[in-house]
């Protein structure tokens, strides 16, 4: 399944990959734009992974893998073969997105469906983490073959991915749930565990602050190149590859540091951390490349050192019987929030003198900063809820034996 998602994955950021160095020249379009066409792929996903997900519940996840996989393969390509400017691009692209919704958490789905029972935390989070290798493979691949072939190749080569998730379909056994009564949108249960509701929020903050990065680092170290230099091996390919595949090992040493030191604190740190990083950046945009460089690589660890601690946080707190319907909303929210953050950011680059402006990039990293801080206050909300129902079932209990 790990394997499979790297595949799925290699379309994922062709369009960010590609988006400063190729698109927005071709197209003439400004950072706002650029980022609201990127917003598209997580845009569709958010849309159709409410019913995708929470029709798991019902079906066997891995028919829903099965044909989202193929419908973002086959999305991806038609991007490089059709796509001629903003519009047309973000159609296709949110199209993309839309076959991923089908991808990523139904996949997460067929997985724990599949896993013995116990705790199943370092196999959740191995599954995410696996997503930091499939982004890395993601940037190197479309930025390589865009500089020699074109983009419109990348996204032709990067379309073929998914038909590694596709074979690993055909290979695992398949796996009815068990049939289940009542309507298929409802949250209603979801929105009432609080604790779970807790992690939903929070990984909203971190694909903000994910989305975001990884759509313009390619912009930022296309800047750097421009205003301050770097060597020739330290290129945007290799800096976006690097960041993506250090999420790997981040994202399981902090579920460990969860494991040992409690979620919501270890979850907090991190998110603490990223945020005090990415402000560090933005007051150093004009620094010397090799300070920058090292910046951007602890950004890339503090980024997603929360993901998988917050995915099997929710995991653990979902109740069995709507585990689909709360993966659909973690989901949701995630990649609601994943859009926003795109469009965000590059609205504040444009707000502040464009993406060749030192002071829009200290504005971008304002902002990847402020939505990631909103996370902790999240976990915190949750927590008040969950001890000040633990106090009041404590207190029934005393009335009761009195």
């Amino acid at each position: 399944m790990c394997i499979g998602q790297v595949g799925n994955l290699l379309p994922h950021v062709t369009l960010s990959a590609n988006l400063a160095q190729h698109l927005m020249p071709a197209w003439g379009l400004s950072a706002a734009e650029g980022g609201l066409m990127a917003s598209g792929y997580a845009f569709g996903y958010m849309l159709a992974v409410p019913v995708l997900t929470t029709l798991t519940d019902r079906i066997d996840a891995r028919l829903v893998l099965l044909w989202g996989s193929i419908v973002s393969g086959l999305a991806t390509a038609a991007f490089g073969m059709f796509a001629q400017g903003f519009w047309s691009g973000t159609a296709i692209w949110s199209l993309a997105g839309l076959g991923f919704a089908g991808a990523y958490m139904p996949g997460l789905k067929a997985l724990t469906d599949r896993l013995p029972a116990g705790d199943t935390s370092r196999a959740v989070t191995l599954y995410t983490s696996s997503f930091s290798v499939g982004v890395g493979l993601s940037f190197l691949v479309a930025q390589l073959i865009a500089d020699r072939w074109g983009w419109r190749t990348a996204f032709l080569v990067t379309g073929f991915g998914p038909v590694a998730m596709v074979g690993a379909c055909l290979l695992i056994d398949p796996r009815r749930p068990v049939p289940k009564a009542g309507r298929l949108l409802n949250f209603a249960p979801v929105f009432a565990n609080r604790e779970a509701l807790g992690y939903i929020l929070g990984y909203g903050a971190h694909c903000f602050e994910l989305y975001g990065i990884r759509t313009w680092l390619v912009g930022l170290w296309t800047f750097v190149v421009a205003h301050q230099g770097a060597p020739a091996w330290l290129s945007p390919v290799v800096l976006s590859f690097c960041f993506a595949v250090i999420s790997m090992p981040a994202s399981i040493l902090g579920n460990e540091a969860a494991l040992k030191f409690g979620r919501h604190r270890a979850i907090t740190i991190v998110m603490i951390a990223s945020a005090c990083v990415a402000l560090v950046i933005g007051l150093n945009a004009t620094a010397p490349a090799w300070l920058l460089a090292l910046l951007l690589l602890l950004y890339g660890l503090t980024v997603p050192a929360d993901s998988g601690a917050l995915t099997a946080g929710m995991s653990a707190a979902a109740a069995s019987e709507h585990r689909g319907a709360t993966l659909a909303l973690h989901s949701t929210v995630g990649f609601g929030l994943s859009a926003v953050g795109a469009w965000g950011t590059g609205a504040a680059l444009d707000l502040a003198g464009g993406p060749q402006s030192a002071t829009g990039w200290l504005l971008a990293f304002i902002v990847l900063a402020a939505g990631i801080a909103l996370g902790p206050l999240a976990l915190l909300w949750a927590r008040s809820g969950a001890d000040g129902g633990r106090k009041r079932t404590i207190k029934r209990a005393g009335l009761e034996r009195l």
